[in-house]
């Protein structure tokens, strides 16, 4: 089975190839793709050395999987071509999220929505994938009335350059900025670029993408992104009004019960989720879950999880993996 990666120097490329090399997606042979002043370089995959090729010569190969992480634009340009050829894309950006043409997918949560006819599968933004792994357990138990989310996300979302911008703030020089201002010693309010409602991209994306993911239009979503000098992981302030009462212990079971969810909360342990110990892991962390005091049926939560990974590559190669045991590829 042939692979193509799709911006493979990327932060989330790279991510996207240890993801691969952990797994065991029945790779025999990968293909890597970049921009064209990377062609003919080398990458290192399972300890063979691999020839970074340009979108059309990897697009000739026809892989029968590729895995994009390269921005919308090359995906809107490239990914119907590959898919012309018979390649399934799994596609990284922002592209194809809602197309109704599409699916918007998150393995554990809907992954048998999809078929042999679906030759390009969205895959979610960061923040919400790691919102619905928690949100769709309880849905489907108390029937969700409206959530408000406040993220807290890292510079690793932005990618490499606002990494070393943050680098370079601590060691006190004055790098070149990826953000409007300074991100060490500072919050932002500004994930992505503003809309006409004043709402960022990251926002919107939060508010839409887990309607189309849990098949359910009935329950409201608001959000407010923020970005925090944070090197590898988000986090998520999350309030939940359900249609139904709830039990916390009841709750905490669904969770720890929850496939890929990881249940962290003992407060007189100090056990709860933090960006910190979930760097380098696929799971979703949840905790300091509490009754929201201010009215009636409604839950606070605090959900954190590796953005480069379950939130970007992992989802994408369990998307790949479902794809390969399904016999939809």
């Amino acid at each position: 089975m042939k692979v193509a990666v799709v911006g493979a120097t990327g932060m989330v490329g790279q991510v996207m190839l240890k993801v691969l090399e952990e797994r065991n997606l029945p790779i025999t042979e990968l293909i890597p793709v970049a921009s064209e002043r990377s062609v003919g370089n080398k990458i290192k995959f399972k300890n063979k050395e691999f020839t970074i090729v340009s979108m059309n010569d990897a697009i000739a190969v026809k892989p029968e999987i590729a895995i994009f992480s390269a921005g919308g634009g090359t995906s809107l340009e490239f990914a119907p071509k590959f898919a012309e050829v018979g390649t399934v894309v799994i596609d990284n950006s922002s592209a194809w999220r809602m197309d109704p043409t599409k699916k918007l997918v998150v393995p554990e949560i809907n992954a048998n929505v999809l078929t042999k006819e679906d030759k390009i599968i969205a895959n979610p933004n960061c923040s919400t994938i790691q919102l619905v792994m928690v949100l769709h357990p309880l849905n489907l138990k108390y029937d969700i009335k409206r959530v408000v989310v406040s993220t807290y996300q890292s510079v690793t979302g932005t990618g490499k350059a606002a990494v070393d911008q943050l680098n370079a703030e601590i060691a006190g020089e004055n790098p070149e900025k990826v953000y409007p201002y300074q991100i060490f010693k500072n919050a932002l309010p500004h994930c992505d670029v503003f809309a006409d409602d004043d709402y960022t991209k990251e926002e919107i994306k939060l508010m839409k993408e887990p309607k189309k993911i849990l098949g359910d239009d009935t329950f409201n979503l608001t959000a407010t992104a923020v970005r925090v000098p944070v090197q590898g992981g988000h986090s998520e302030s999350v309030n939940i009004e359900f249609e139904n009462e709830f039990d916390l212990d009841e709750v905490r079971k669904i969770l720890s019960e929850t496939p890929g969810v990881v249940l962290q909360d003992n407060v007189k342990n100090n056990e709860y989720p933090m960006p910190l110990y979930s760097e380098g892991k696929d799971d979703v962390f949840v905790g300091r879950i509490r009754r929201d005091l201010s009215q009636p049926k409604t839950l606070n939560l605090w959900i954190v999880a590796d953005n480069l990974r379950k939130g970007a590559a992992t989802n994408a190669v369990q998307i790949a993996e479902y794809l390969v045991e399904n016999n939809l590829v």
